[in-house]
Order: structure tokens, then sequence, then C-alpha cells
């Protein structure tokens, strides 16, 4: 579901701007701590899946494309729990998280095809377990949720745009939330206090 590739019909440009974000990471030191690392690989992932999102009319490799975002989102998973969880926060994001899970699989159900629902399903539940760790990582300053936030929204405008009623308007949207959810995050991994 999630990528700046799925705008536009003429994509060649969108991996070499989401190299930009890897490059930034690696620019930012992501190699010198494991939560640098995750964040280094999520971004990784995400740059194979806007790849993989830019032929619109094959299901198999839009459905790779997914994996690979879905994969990322484990990865800034695994990235946020290895700065420890605060109870209080994780439990206060995961209420208002799993609200709006339900809420957008009723809005996408009509539109989806059957043959895709299992593995959008399945990528907004990770997406929003994403969000909800990036609420609770202990020791994150604002540019770890804001980053999940930005990603979260972004993709929301991308299912809009697949599913329910493409346009421009989409990724005028959608885009700039996308680059600046990666840009935020990869940015993260200079905090201080990363393991």
């Amino acid at each position: 579901m999630a990528a700046a590739a799925s705008y536009a019909d003429d994509s060649s440009a969108k991996p070499l701007a989401s190299t930009i974000f890897v490059v930034a990471a690696w620019r930012f030191c992501a190699l010198d701590s494991r939560y640098g690392r995750l964040v280094l690989m999520a971004l990784a992932l995400s740059w194979l899946g806007d790849v993989l999102l830019i032929p619109r009319q094959r299901p198999r490799v839009f459905q790779a494309g997914v994996g690979a975002f879905g994969l990322a989102h484990v990865a800034y998973v695994a990235a946020f729990l290895s700065r420890g969880l605060d109870p209080t926060r994780t439990a206060l994001a995961a209420a208002p998280a799993a609200l709006a899970l339900v809420a957008a699989a009723r809005w996408l159900r009509p539109h989806v095809p059957a043959e895709l629902r299992a593995s959008v399903y399945a990528y907004m539940a990770i997406l929003s377990a994403m969000l909800v760790a990036a609420a609770g990582a202990s020791g994150a300053d604002a540019r770890i949720w804001a980053g999940a936030g930005l990603f979260y929204l972004s993709d929301l405008c991308v299912a809009r745009d697949r599913f329910v009623a493409p346009g421009f308007a989409n990724g005028l949207v959608g885009l700039p939330l996308y680059y600046a959810a990666q840009l935020v995050l990869a940015h993260s991994v200079g905090v201080s206090s990363a393991p």
C-alpha cells in the first residue's frame, strides 16, 4: 500500500528520490548503533518497495511491494523496540491505533480486490504496530513519533489513490508526507541516546 511510487505513471525518478533517504541515514551515522542499523534496513526495504510498486497493473508485483513495505515497518518496530518501551505511552497509543485500523479496514473493504485483501490488511496491522511502537519508544524525541505518524498519513493517501479515488491530489499530499517521514526517521538515527 505504501510508497511514493504509486502516484504517477512516470515513476522512473522515484527510486532515485528514495535513494536520498537511504543515503541520509548513512550520512547521519546509522551504522553506529543498533537502532540506526535497523532504521537503515527499514529505509532500504522502503526503497525496494518503491521500486516494486511502480508497475500499477501487476498484482503479484504489487503484493511484493506491499511485502517489502511490511518488512520495512517490521524493521521500524524492531528499531523502536531496541530503545525500550514506555508502558504508559504504549498503552495510550494502542487504543486509538486499533480504532483507526478498524475504521481504515472498513473504508477500504469495498474497494480492495479480494486477491489483495489479506496483503493489505496484514500491512495495515503492521503499520499500526509501527505507530504504537514509535509512540512508546523510550527516550524518543519528536522525530521518531513524527516520522511514524507522517508515514501512516502518507499510506492513507496511497490507499485512497490505489483503491478508492485515484487522482493527482493523493500524490500532492502523500508524496511530501512520505518523503518527510522517511527523512525524519533517517535523521532520528542521530538521537544521542539510541543504543
